[in-house]
């Protein structure tokens, strides 16, 4: 389960390691510019290595994903430590990168042809010998520089991956331990045998600038092999062989039976007790039984699997109910496929939208008129309707309250639906806009006839009332004139309110039976704040 069990080191890593030594080797020798020339073929050798890890990495975690879609009850605390792992060498790497950029600059300036972008290309440095400014970044004048933070988050990284580790893993432990060594080297220098020098000047001091690059650049496939070494343990770990079926059953979970005409069906097809890293192939279409078990006929397709289940979606067109099937391979133990029937329907339907006007079947203006509105199959929460030329709003009991803004024409309320998380258009309806009509005056419940003196006397005067209406809605009478003769001369009195005044009662107190008395000019205010003419009323005393 470790690099050198998991990942052992091919031909090519062992050539380039042994480059990497002999050319260290004869920089100690101070040999020429040959020598430093060579560094660009390790380099490069260096950085090819580093991205074979690299693709090697991706395909772990992709496996990592997949088994986590299909048991993140197994895998997800795994796949987190090895997304933890993934961070912390990313960051290490784009360090180590960021260093070199950084080291060539300082030597070369900002127009180096040595850096592109985010790439070094070492066999365009053109100071592959300068000393002093690989150890100003690296080292300083007083040891503390980018080559101590380096080491750090070497360090960090390399107990954070050991703290993975079970401790009887020694295999894999030491690989790490290796390919991360941070120790404090002994002295290179003839005479100084038994010394130690810390790990940044041992590998960074007085070395010619392309050495450093190249250490960097091995640095950098070390942090990508260990990435390499640990997360595929850590996929080791995930115990694949646990899985046990002892029933599968083909099962089909629609979001709803109740399609409308030109949404979408959507259904869930997935294998009930399923629990494995395998996923399945889903066939929909016409099949047939076989001897060995089933097989697919005439035209058909596969659907894409997402979380471990199948996702069937067709858009729909015609009415009616549809019936759809198929069938589920899956991979079984030791090898073969099995393959389990299913099938299900679905109804389309047509839009339908319903608003039903409570009291009538036209909306007055400037009145409260209230209105359900309901789509079948439809949470009511799930419903939005909206007005063209009028307000509207819900009430208490649930329903709708409508108020058309202009005097005439139509009102459209056009209603939309969430079906599905999807807002949908559910159709249209329209309404036609009327006054409030004029009420009719009365006195005493009556519009005109004969009526006894004692009578009108007892009555507080002028009433409005609308005859055979849907609403009850008040009417106040704001005018209205009292005229009868009396001594033979015709008496009028105006009255401002409803109420009879006490000219207006001494008049019909003189009045005298077969005499007629005429109320006229009477206005009234409705709700919708319109002043109405009303009818003249006559009476004759008995």
């Amino acid at each position: 389960m470790s690099g050198a069990t998991n990942c052992p080191e091919t031909p090519r890593q062992k050539m380039i390691g042994m480059m990497y030594l002999m050319l260290t080797a004869e920089l100690a020798l101070n040999v020429g510019r040959d020598v430093l020339d060579a560094f660009s073929l390790v380099d490069d050798s260096l950085t090819t290595t580093t991205e074979i890890f690299t693709e090697k990495n991706e395909k772990y975690y992709t496996q990592f994903e997949q088994a986590d879609t299909e048991n993140h009850l197994k895998v997800g605390a795994l796949r987190q430590k090895a997304l933890s792992v993934k961070a912390m060498a990313d960051s290490i790497y784009d360090y180590i990168q960021d260093t070199k950029i950084k080291i060539l600059i300082k030597s070369e300036g900002k127009s180096s042809k040595a850096v592109k972008g985010r790439e070094i290309i070492v066999e365009n440095i053109k100071n592959k010998d300068d000393m002093n400014v690989p150890s100003q970044v690296m080292v300083g004048s007083n040891g503390i520089a980018d080559g101590r933070d380096l080491k750090n988050k070497i360090i960090a990284y390399r107990e954070y991956v050991s703290s993975l580790i079970l401790p009887n893993d020694t295999i894999v432990l030491r690989s790490i331990n290796e390919n991360l060594n941070t120790e404090d080297p002994k002295v290179r220098e003839a005479g100084r045998e038994g010394e130690h020098t810390t790990w940044e000047r041992y590998h960074f001091e007085n070395l010619p600038l392309v050495a450093v690059i190249t250490i960097l650049s091995k640095l950098q496939s070390d942090i990508r092999n260990s990435e390499a070494d640990i997360v595929n343990y850590l996929y080791s770990r995930i115990d694949a062989t646990s899985f046990k079926f002892n029933k599968l059953s083909a099962t089909v979970i629609a979001n709803s039976d109740l399609v409308f005409r030109g949404s979408d069906y959507h259904a869930e097809v997935f294998l009930a007790a399923f629990d494995t890293t395998r996923k399945p192939v889903i066939l929909v279409g016409d099949y047939d039984s076989t001897e060995t078990g089933y097989k697919m006929i005439g035209k058909y397709d596969s659907i894409p699997i997402v979380n471990g289940k199948g996702v069937y979606n067709v858009k729909t067109d015609r009415l009616g109910e549809k019936s759809w099937g198929g069938i589920i391979q899956y991979g079984v133990r030791g090898g073969g496929i099995q393959s389990y029937p299913f099938k299900g329907k679905y109804q389309v339907l047509k839009p339908n939208l319903v608003i039903s006007p409570t009291k009538m079947n036209v909306f007055y203006y400037k009145i409260d008129n209230p209105v359900d509105i309901s789509v079948p199959g439809v949470a009511p929460d799930k419903i939005r309707p909206i007005p063209t030329n009028a307000t509207i709003k819900r009430d208490r009991r649930g329903g709708y309250i409508v108020r058309p803004t202009k005097t005439s024409g139509t009102v459209k309320i056009r209603v939309t639906a969430d079906v599905d998380g999807e807002r949908q258009s559910m159709g249209y309806k329209e309404f036609r806009v009327r006054k409030i009509p004029k009420p009719v005056a009365k006195v005493a419940g009556k519009s005109g006839g004969t009526i006894r003196k004692n009578l009108l006397l007892r009555v507080p005067g002028v009433s409005a009332e609308l005859e055979d209406f849907v609403f009850d809605l008040q009417f106040n009478i704001r005018s209205f004139t009292l005229t009868t003769t009396d001594a033979g001369y015709i008496k009028t009195e105006r009255q401002k309110g409803s109420k009879f005044s006490s000219k207006q009662k001494r008049l019909i107190r003189n009045l005298k039976s077969g005499q007629i008395l005429m109320i006229e000019d009477i206005k009234a205010v409705g709700p919708d704040g319109r002043v109405n003419k009303l009818q003249d009323l006559a009476f004759k005393i008995k």
